[in-house]
């Protein structure tokens, strides 16, 4: 029962972590409204933010996979999970500290959304929100699944991954969408202007407090 309600709270975590990344305006909602009100079409809001979630979506597969492999190392597993919640905490800080906007996302063109969404995912650290969550999740799975073969258990560790990512993306979908709609159907950009707000120190302290979450449930053993 116990770890059943562990994993529940995990995919929660998985399902939230995307509801807030979709609110972030960082994560583009603004541009996709943008994007619509500059095609002038009904399909061009869903169309950018199709565009968006793509770009998400291939971002979070980019950071989670490469971790799918690690798992595989049982005998490190309780290492593996602390190098990354310390690796996201440490991230978080750095962002806390130095909150910026990367160069590069400035250089790339408003009309690509899928590639600035994919950018700014990366250099938000916001795949690195997933990672001490979707490795406990592999971590209760992998002690379900007992002496599985290491072929059989990366195959199930790379449809949690497609799982997560596309989880998250939906509730980010979602969310955003939500924002996206209300300010392109009735409030308008210049709303948007007189009440923008920023996430970006929240932003940094959520990737510190799943950092330490992280290497809390390492040590609780969840």
């Amino acid at each position: 029962m116990e770890s059943l309600t562990s994993e529940a709270a995990l995919w929660w975590a998985v399902i939230l972590s995307g509801f807030y990344h979709g609110i972030n305006p960082g994560m583009g909602w603004p541009l996709a409204v943008s994007a619509a009100l500059m095609e002038q079409k009904a399909t061009a809001l869903p169309k950018a933010l199709g565009a968006m979630a793509l770009g998400h979506f291939l971002a979070m597969m980019a950071i989670l996979l490469p971790f799918t492999a690690m798992i595989q190392l049982v005998f490190w597993e309780r290492e593996i999970r602390i190098a990354a919640a310390l690796l996201v905490a440490l991230v978080g800080l750095y962002l806390l500290i130095n909150p910026r906007h990367p160069k590069i996302l400035a250089r790339i063109k408003p009309t690509r959304l899928a590639l600035w969404s994919f950018v700014a995912a990366m250099a938000h650290g916001a795949g690195l929100m997933l990672v001490p969550i979707f490795m406990g999740i592999c971590g209760l799975d992998q002690a379900d699944a007992g002496h599985q073969a290491a072929g059989a258990l990366m195959r199930d560790n790379i449809e949690t991954a497609l799982i997560v990512a596309a989880a998250h993306t939906l509730a980010m979908v979602v969310a955003g969408g939500l924002m996206a709609t209300v300010i392109y159907l009735w409030l308008g950009l210049k709303f948007l202007s007189k009440t923008w707000f920023n996430l970006d120190r929240a932003w940094a302290l959520s990737l510190i407090c799943v950092g330490i979450f992280g290497i809390t449930a390492t040590y609780t053993g969840h």
